[in-house]
């Protein structure tokens, strides 16, 4: 089991708890955003919210087949919208205090993004290899996030060929300049929220370069990708 660390609070977090989360409280998700900004430097801008309709939730963008309910970018200019003020993502919070909290990579951080069942197989190989991470991301839809260096994204496929694979062949993407990820505690639709495998502390405020985690996770991808291809052999 891999401990989980929310902003300084550990609590365990295990391949299948992503999915049972309790509904987010709005506070909850300022307070998340203001810390973001304040205590990690990094830009934040409030995406979409979940809205009860008839009955059910629904995404705000009003998409009845939204593919990321309550987790997505809800203006074609969200980048310009994005802070770095603690003061500012405040003010925006209270506008609308149930939107999702979303971090644009390609500034203070790319990020690597692997299925989950990868991920947590390339952070038990990690931790053998004494490697130095940064925050790690669990999503509701099985995905884990690797928060690296800017510029990673952009490196990670021609990394992965010179281990020879093929990134989009093992599931291996990057997500970096005019690109956004949902944070914790944003909640996709009913599906659940996006979690903390590795949270951000004192001890990963300095995160690692692609080339540092490149092969754990992808010899992890491969691995997952060929035990896919034998199960529907």
């Amino acid at each position: 089991m891999t401990a989980g660390v929310v902003l300084g609070v550990e609590k365990p977090i295990g391949v299948t708890e992503a999915a049972q989360v309790p509904q987010q409280r709005s506070e909850l998700l300022l307070d998340a955003a203001v810390r973001y900004a304040e205590e990690r430097h990094w830009d934040v801008f409030p995406g979409t919210w979940l809205e009860a309709v008839g009955g059910a939730e629904r995404c705000s963008c009003g998409d009845a087949d939204c593919a990321l309910p309550g987790a997505h970018a809800d203006r074609p200019d969200w980048a310009g919208q994005a802070t770095g003020s603690g003061a500012a993502a405040r003010r925006m919070w209270t506008r609308q205090p149930r939107a999702s909290v979303l971090l644009p990579t390609g500034r203070a951080f790319d990020a690597l993004e692997v299925p989950e069942a990868a991920g947590f197989l390339a952070l038990a190989r990690m931790e053998r290899m004494d490697l130095t991470l940064g925050p790690v991301t669990c999503t509701p839809d099985r995905r884990m996030l690797f928060f690296v260096l800017q510029g990673g994204a952009a490196k990670a496929a021609e990394l992965v060929r010179s281990l020879g694979w093929n990134a989009e062949a093992i599931d291996l993407t990057g997500r970096g300049e005019g690109q956004y990820i949902a944070a914790p505690p944003t909640r996709v639709g009913g599906r659940g929220a996006v979690q903390w495998a590795c949270g951000p502390t004192n001890a990963n405020r300095w995160l690692p370069d692609v080339d540092e985690l490149i092969s754990p996770l992808a010899y992890a991808c491969a691995r997952e990708a060929a035990a896919a291809r034998a199960r529907t052999a």
